[in-house]
C-alpha cells in the first residue's frame, strides 16, 4: 500500500512527467497539509528534476519568517485568506528556483472554524514566473481532518498543472 490513494499518484506522476519534459521545477507552500503536496511529489521516481523545495509554514510565523508574508495582513485577513494564500504563493516562488508555485492555507478540523471561516474552507493559489495565477477558494466541509488535507492536495495538483498548460 502506498502513502497516498492512486488519484493522487496518478495526478503527482502527470505533473513530474509534464514538468520534467517542459525542464521546469515547483515549490510548495503548505499549512493545514502539513507537507502532503510536496509529499506527494516526492513519491513519484524523477521527482527530484522538478521539486524544488517545499515550505512547511503552519504557524504565522513561520509564515512571515519564511515566505514574507506580512504581519498586517496576517492581522487584517487572518492565516486563512486569499491575501494569505497570495503572499504564500509569491514568497515560496521567489525564494525557490521554481517556476511555478503552489500555496495552501485552511481548516482542516475538527475545531478551529468559526462562521465566517467554517472548517474545511481552504484557499489555495498557483503562480507562475511569468506572473499567471489561480486562486481558489474551496468550501470542502467538515468532512473529516484527513479528508480536507487530501482534498485540498487533489486540488491543489490539478491547479499546478492546469498552470502548466496556459
Amino acid at each position: 500500500m502506498g502513502l497516498f490513494p492512486s488519484d493522487i499518484l496518478s495526478a503527482a506522476e502527470a505533473i513530474i512527467r509534464d514538468f520534467t519534459a517542459a525542464g521546469l521545477m515547483v515549490s510548495t507552500a503548505e499549512s493545514c497539509t502539513g507537507g502532503l503536496i510536496s509529499g506527494a511529489l516526492t513519491e513519484i521516481s524523477g521527482s527530484s528534476a522538478v521539486v524544488d523545495r517545499g515550505f512547511v509554514t503552519y504557524t504565522n510565523s513561520a509564515k512571515t519568517e519564511l515566505l514574507g508574508v506580512q504581519e498586517q495582513t496576517l492581522l487584517r485577513f487572518g492565516a486563512v485568506s486569499e491575501e494569505t494564500a497570495r503572499q504564500m504563493v509569491h514568497g515560496a516562488l521567489f525564494r525557490s528556483r521554481a517556476d511555478i508555485a503552489v500555496a495552501v492555507t485552511g481548516i482542516a478540523g475538527p475545531g478551529g472554524g468559526s462562521a465566517e471561516k467554517p472548517v474545511g474552507l481552504v484557499h489555495l493559489t498557483v503562480k507562475s514566473r511569468s506572473g499567471a495565477l489561480i486562486h481558489r477558494k474551496m468550501l470542502y466541509g467538515d468532512i473529516g481532518r484527513a479528508e480536507v488535507r487530501l482534498a485540498t492536495v487533489r486540488t491543489a495538483l490539478e491547479m499546478v498543472r492546469s498552470l502548466l498548460t496556459r
